[in-house]
């Protein structure tokens, strides 16, 4: 049955996807077009087996080399670039493009997605900037402009809307905008897999009682989608009618999230006091990046993913402490008793400690005994002894322990060189 449209929301969504962000920043740094260039962000280039973090448009078309790609995939060519990835670059282009979105509108019209899209909301903006479209066209010249960056764009009533359109005519033509109207024609016809928000195990499971497309999937009663998908065939069900009621939430504000640093090991680590050692090191940079932003948090997340010549993916668990922390022991010995319950000795690849619920350390410092306060004194003490003298002016014993990759996090973010 087709649902009420009459509280669908009529927004004025732009999303907006920098069109191979990482590739497209490298070949405007060499004087090079961004979509004639042959170039390949890689992880590091010492390592054969290292990912392609992003291929240019013009490596993709001719040559098929796309994200998740290894080093060893690329064809020895001459015309083809490999950079190594300069994580610290693409995060401070990154901001100096959101900069542009708030040029135009506040922050709470503008949704950080990733380091290379975002969702603006536009209503509102028509007296100033005209019709949206002409605001988005606006938007597209001053990122060209500045940064000779390109950028796909769609606009539609909803962010879901505004993705699909994105996604599937956007990256085609630049910029598109679709509305209720446009369901139907252009959004019926898509293959689940050309949807945002199925995942491959629901494409699967919709596969198997022969759904293949928006407009199939459409045709299958919101109770029955409820019953086999849970909340999640709430949402099927909407999206393939083109309603989405999740709103713009604003700028990302880390502080209101969580800090956390995960790490991909170069090998597998099996060794337990080896993987204590890299869970140290996480907990020491967290604890540095919550003090420096004057915060203390309450729950502690851990996440180890296994080899991939293991059965189980591995495990994801939390921890919340007693009190509020910035402290190294503290996030480390919470990590430790998630580490202990449910580590069984597979081989890792992955790690990644989180700590989030926070509030001012400001706070939550009338509420420190005497000890805590020594300790926090000591651990600011040491940051500002680290700004300084630089970051081995002291260690930690545990950092001298076989396994330790901390010079590695604190060169890399995302893992990989600043």
């Amino acid at each position: 049955m087709k649902p009420d449209y009459t509280d669908a929301p009529e927004d004025q969504i732009l999303c907006i996807d920098m069109k191979s962000f990482y590739a497209s920043i490298e070949l405007v740094k060499r004087g090079i077009h961004p979509l004639k260039g042959y170039l390949a962000v890689i992880g590091d280039k010492k390592r054969k087996g290292s990912v392609v973090l992003a291929s240019s448009t013009a490596l993709k078309d001719k040559y098929g080399i796309k994200t998740a790609n290894r080093l060893f995939q690329i064809p020895d060519n001459e015309e083809i670039i490999l950079a190594e990835a300069n994580m610290g670059l693409y995060l401070d282009l990154s901001m100096k493009i959101t900069e542009i979105f708030n040029s135009y509108l506040p922050l709470e019209a503008i949704h950080i997605y990733s380091i290379d899209e975002a969702w603006l909301k536009l209503n509102g903006s028509q007296k100033k900037y005209g019709d949206p479209l002409e605001l988005a066209v606006k938007i597209k010249k001053e990122i060209w402009n500045k940064y000779k960056l390109p950028c796909s764009m769609g606009i539609g009533p909803n962010m879901f809307m505004a993705k699909v359109a994105m996604d599937n005519e956007g990256k085609k033509t630049g910029l598109c905008r679709w509305d209720y109207n446009d369901i139907p024609d252009k959004l019926w016809p898509l293959n689940l897999s050309d949807c945002w928000g199925i995942g491959s195990r629901t494409e699967k499971k919709l596969n198997k009682i022969g759904v293949y497309t928006l407009g199939e999937l459409a045709q299958l009663p919101l109770e029955y989608l409820e019953n086999q998908f849970g909340i999640i065939g709430n949402q099927l069900y909407y999206h393939a009618w083109g309603i989405d009621y999740s709103e713009v939430e604003g700028h990302f504000d880390d502080r209101k999230k969580a800090v956390g640093r995960g790490i991909t090991l170069y090998s597998d680590y099996k060794d337990l006091e080896e993987i204590k050692t890299v869970i140290f090191n996480l907990a020491e940079e967290v604890s540095k990046r919550v003090r420096h932003n004057s915060l203390k948090g309450k729950t502690v997340s851990l996440s180890l993913s296994y080899s991939k010549a293991e059965t189980k993916k591995g495990f994801s668990r939390q921890f919340s402490l007693e009190k509020r922390t910035d402290m190294t022991r503290d996030i480390y010995q919470a990590a430790l008793a998630i580490l202990n319950k449910h580590y069984q000795g597979e081989k890792v690849r992955k790690i990644s400690l989180y700590l989030a619920k926070f509030v001012e350390s400001d706070y939550q410092q009338l509420n420190l005994f005497e000890n805590d306060l020594k300790r926090s004194e000591i651990n600011q003490l040491r940051d500002q002894l680290a700004q300084k003298m630089g970051k081995d002016v002291l260690y930690y014993a545990r950092n001298l322990e076989k396994g330790n990759i901390k010079k590695r996090i604190e060169n890399t973010i995302g893992g990989h060189h600043k």
